[in-house]
């Protein structure tokens, strides 16, 4: 496993000295951090970036849609900005695990102070046949906040960790807790939302990727939102029912873990992998 830092751009992980990166942590040139390309660890490209239809996703990231009525989310018009503040910390043992901390303000269009301070913590890890990234997500309210997203009606409620998957990837089920389902989910509950299907590259191809909700996170289980037929998209959507309002000096901890595995996972392993990361099991 080898690391590589080019500072204020990508941090960047391949599996073998000559490989193909089984993922990059963009975080110093578009409005917000994204980590693109994200690979199986048989090396199946999961992840899809700035696709036409959706310039603004890119693999998989964090952010709001509204943060006090300005838009953090689309790029097609007056947009919020998340930048990095000083040089991330980077840990990497040669365990094989990888830890990144940033500090990120979070500034509105017209703005020249951050309305949010974010510390955010990834640590990365092989385990068990999959890619494992825990989420540590803090946020504290430089003044009162309200974050806000487009209510539902044939879309919206998105908002949060999100993740765009890439468009030759079939997509056979999304799996919750209460269910197997070929439908999107739009504002169902579940301690975790898993995403899988055929991938193009051979016969058999199959992969997919999870994320699980803490049980310490404001509404959980959370509501998920996911794309339809012509998107591979999944949302960890706390905003879907309604906004959260901070006061100032107020902070927001969420914490989620994302796996990304090949094969199609059944409930069994999903629950047993939900259970570990609500005990803080590796």
């Amino acid at each position: 496993m080898f690391v590589t830092h080019d500072v204020g751009r990508t941090i960047t992980l391949h599996r073998q000295p000559d490989g193909a990166a089984a993922w990059e942590l963009d975080y110093g040139s578009r409005p917000k951090p994204f980590i693109h390309p994200l690979r199986t660890p048989s090396g199946q490209v999961l992840s899809l970036s700035e696709p036409h239809d959706h310039l603004w996703h890119r693999g998989l990231w964090f952010t709001f849609k509204f943060v006090n009525g300005e838009n953090f989310w689309e790029e097609n018009v007056d947009h919020g900005v998340q930048r990095v503040t000083g040089v991330p910390e980077l840990r990497h043992d040669g365990s094989g695990q990888v830890a990144v901390r940033m500090k990120l303000d979070w500034i509105g269009p017209a703005a020249r102070e951050p309305v949010l301070i974010e510390d955010r913590l990834i640590d990365y890890r092989e385990n068990d046949g999959c890619d494992v990234f825990d989420w540590t997500i803090s946020l504290a309210a430089q003044r009162d906040v309200v974050l806000d997203r487009t209510p539902y009606t044939t879309w919206g409620g998105y908002g949060g960790l999100s993740f765009r998957g890439a468009r030759g990837w079939a997509v056979e089920r999304y799996g919750l807790p209460d269910a197997m389902v070929t439908e999107r989910p739009a504002g169902q509950q579940g301690a975790w939302c898993d995403l899988s299907g055929k991938l193009d590259g051979g016969a058999g191809l199959t992969g997919g990727l999870a994320i699980l909700d803490h049980p310490g996170n404001i509404r959980h289980p959370t509501p998920w939102y996911a794309g339809g037929s012509s998107m591979t998209f999944i949302n960890a959507a706390i905003l879907f029912h309604e906004p959260l309002a901070l006061a100032k000096g107020e902070e927001l901890r969420l914490r989620y873990r994302v796996l990304v595995h090949d094969g199609i996972w059944d409930r069994g392993r999903l629950e047993a992998e939900s259970l570990a990361f609500a005990q803080g099991s590796p």
